[in-house]
């Protein structure tokens, strides 16, 4: 595949060489002399990459860069810039720009950025994570498989919004040999209490006032394949009981009806509340706890994988997007910096809640801090970034640090891979990491 480059530079000496040189190294290359011209061009979504100049004769790189995110998602923009223009230079990065060079730089340097850059754009090889990628969320995912073919009642434990229903429906998932078996969910919190039998296991007409028609219960809509009992701690006493029954016999019996009803399906419940301790307290039932407590999955905190943070807040992105309603939306490098620092005491839905609020009411198509957390951003400057008073140059010291080491781990520490992603050298990478303090397994030197 040959990745398209929009090249923005005024300069006929330097655009000449730069497309002959980009085109010899395999990219498609455009050119335009004029921010108007490139503005054009990027609306009709023309390239992969864009390489510009921040000093153009009509209107300087960074308010082309303003107006590309204010309708959409730009692609990686990467900026050229003479020394004095470097504050400017570092101003767009913050706004979510990838990099940038200073005049005079090194043609080869350049490629080889945008070589990195591209290779980020491809496909990635390999299984496409479905919970995480964390450590502890792979081991979860790992052990799906094993889980499915063999237990047929599973409880899955963690705190609110944690993803205990993403964990149900890959566990449903991995069971699945024709995707055209029931995934049925339920919440047994939102159900009263005086219709919890009746939307469990179904009812006749004419069962109670208001049953005009027969209704099928949830398990025997999810017959075959997966029922899944949210929040089953909040289940009242006399409900456990039945609940109990219809799973040592696997049979239902719908109010008003003569004859129970056998039902073969996987049971998945799933609780933020601790049931032993519930159980110690009689709020649930001994008997029904071992009996939902056969194979336990521990769903961590995201707090606890913060490796998740940023995969979860791209994914929420795409979907909100494909959706529809919501323009799509990148982060900018320090909204990133922000989500990692941020304890997220609601897990993903609180996530998602941020994202979705932040989508409707940024001004532009790159989310910033401020839009992610509003007053929080300004008044806990030291959780969410460096002190209002730290030297600039320690701070990008200290950003530049943090994402070696990001990177490093995401390659498991190879050296070659890492500087591949960064869009630097080898060398370059080695002296980086010798300046930083860095080891070449991506911790501290011994």
């Amino acid at each position: 595949m040959s990745y398209r480059v929009c090249l923005i530079e005024d300069d006929e000496l330097l655009g000449e060489a730069l497309v002959e040189r980009l085109e010899l190294a395999g990219f498609a290359c455009t050119w335009h002399k004029t921010g108007a011209s490139a503005l054009r061009a990027l609306r009709n979504r023309c390239c992969h990459v864009v390489v510009s100049d921040i000093q153009l004769p009509d209107i300087d790189g960074e308010t082309l860069y303003r107006k590309v995110t204010a309708e959409a998602v730009p692609p990686p923009f990467l900026f050229i810039t003479g020394f004095g223009g470097v504050d400017q230079a570092v101003r767009l990065l913050k706004l979510g720009a990838e990099d940038y060079l200073t005049k005079p730089f090194d043609v080869p340097q350049l490629i080889e950025r945008l070589q990195a850059l591209c290779a980020r754009l491809a496909p990635a090889g390999g299984a496409i994570p479905l919970l995480g990628v964390s450590p502890g969320m792979r081991v979860i995912e790992a052990s799906l498989p094993r889980i499915a073919a063999s237990a047929s009642t599973v409880l899955i434990r963690g705190e609110s919004g944690v993803g205990k229903e993403y964990v149900a429906r890959a566990l449903h998932g991995a069971g699945e040999a024709d995707g055209q078996r029931p995934f049925v969910a339920v919440n047994c919190g939102a159900i009263p209490e005086t219709l919890m039998e009746a939307e469990l296991f179904g009812h006749t007409r004419g069962a109670f006032t208001g049953a005009v028609r027969d209704k099928r219960g949830v398990f025997e809509q999810a017959a075959g394949g997966t029922l899944f009992l949210d929040e089953i701690g909040d289940m009242p006493p006399l409900m456990q009981v039945k609940l109990l029954r219809a799973l040592q016999e696997r049979r239902v019996t719908p109010l008003g009806a003569e004859r129970d009803v056998a039902v073969d399906l996987r049971l998945v419940c799933a609780t933020h509340r601790d049931l032993a301790e519930m159980v110690a307290e009689g709020t649930f039932r001994e008997d029904l706890y071992y009996r939902v407590n056969v194979v336990a999955v521990e769903v961590p905190p995201l707090r606890e994988r913060p490796e998740d943070i940023l995969w979860h807040a791209r994914r929420i992105l795409d979907d909100l997007a494909a959706a529809g309603g919501v323009r799509a939306c990148a982060l900018s490098p320090l909204a990133e910096k922000a989500l990692l620092a941020y304890p997220w005491p609601g897990n993903i839905r609180e996530l998602r809640n941020r994202l979705e609020r932040a989508s409707v009411l940024a001004p532009s198509a790159v989310l910033t801090p401020e839009v992610l957390f509003g007053d929080a951003w300004r008044e806990r400057a030291v959780p969410f970034g460096a002190p209002p008073t730290e030297r600039l140059v320690d701070h990008l010291q200290q950003c530049e640090r943090d994402y070696i080491l990001r990177v490093l781990d995401e390659h498991g520490g190879r050296i070659g891979d890492s500087a591949a992603a960064l869009g630097i050298s080898r060398k370059t990478l080695w002296d980086k990491m010798k300046k930083l303090g860095l080891s070449g397994d991506g911790g501290p030197p011994a």
